[in-house]
């Protein structure tokens, strides 16, 4: 992907807010979003990376794979399901949406 082509705040909202009964709604301070009311992924403060839902056994597995994207704040994200995925490191809109359908996935009823 080049350096146009990056994933942007705008992508990750357009194709967050496509999956079936999704809203976003602000939380402390950062977009998120939602379905049956529970969060599947949010933006983080600067915006070149979002959250997702990851099942903590295969989180290391992944990061451990491809460190460049995706990765944990330490201290915080330690003992959730959760992890962080860089958006300049995403191959294309497609593995954007494959993250988010995921998440989507682990949550919705």
């Amino acid at each position: 992907m080049t350096a146009d082509a990056t994933i942007s705040a705008a992508d990750v909202r357009s194709a967050a807010l496509s999956l079936p009964d999704t809203t976003e709604k602000l939380a402390w301070g950062q977009p998120t979003f939602r379905v049956a009311g529970k969060i599947f992924a949010s933006l983080g403060d600067d915006e070149t990376a979002m959250g997702v839902k990851c099942p903590q056994e295969d989180r290391a597995e992944l990061i451990a794979a491809e460190p460049e994207k995706f990765f944990i704040h330490e201290g915080h994200d330690d003992h959730y399901a959760w992890m962080r995925v860089r958006l300049a490191a995403l191959e294309d809109r497609g593995e954007l949406a494959a993250i988010l359908a995921d998440s989507w996935r682990q949550v919705a009823p």
